[in-house]
């Protein structure tokens, strides 16, 4: 058995994965602009990206992010960009338009990829996740790194069961949105609005 501080860690991750970010905000706007099952391929695919950085804290790209100012830099703007990209997107959205972009629905790999990409292209996650891991692996662990490994898969796995519901409930949402354009399209441009103000922020973030 892995020596970690299970209770400690599970209790601090699930308080850590329920504030509202960038993350949260992407799997609801895909809820409420195509569906539950939009939402749960969107919140797959950020659940993989931190299997993503799970293996890259294993392997310690961490600490290079946190010694090579120009990689930390280059992922940085890759991310932020990526970001306000997704967030135009919901910013353009208008009346007339809405039953276009129903017909023309993103495939849920597509969804799962921009999930997992959004997540992967943050290299404060990857920090967060070598900062964070190591301090629930017990001093006396045999196997220190497999430990940090088996806890970035746990936080990975612990994210989805939040954020699955998050998009099963606005998905429920998305019918009676559907019946209400206008409504329909602030909730849109609320979102996007977020999406581009975490990209500029992340864009600005120092480490």
């Amino acid at each position: 058995m892995l020596d970690a501080y299970w209770a400690l860690f599970t209790i601090a991750s699930l308080a850590l994965i329920a504030l509202p970010g960038q993350d949260m905000i992407l799997v609801m706007s895909r809820s409420i602009a195509q569906g539950a099952r939009a939402g749960v391929a969107t919140a797959a695919g950020v659940s993989i990206g931190l299997v993503g950085h799970t293996l890259l804290a294993t392997l310690g790209l961490g600490v290079i992010l946190r010694t090579s100012e120009w990689l930390f830099l280059a992922l940085k703007l890759v991310g932020a960009a990526y970001l306000v990209y997704l967030g135009v997107g919901l910013l353009r959205a208008r009346h007339g338009s809405l039953a276009m972009q129903a017909a023309a629905a993103r495939p849920l790999g597509r969804l799962f990829i921009d999930g997992a990409f959004s997540n992967l292209s943050n290299p404060k996650i990857a920090v967060f996740y070598f900062a964070f891991l190591p301090q629930f692996v017990a001093p006396s662990a045999q196997h220190p790194t497999l430990a940090v490994f088996t806890l970035g898969l746990v936080f990975a796995g612990l994210t989805f069961l939040v954020k699955a519901p998050v998009a099963l409930f606005s998905g429920a949402l998305s019918a009676w949105l559907r019946a209400r354009p206008a409504v329909l399209v602030w909730v849109y441009r609320l979102s996007g609005a977020i999406l581009v103000g975490l990209g500029v922020r992340l864009a600005f973030e120092r480490r």
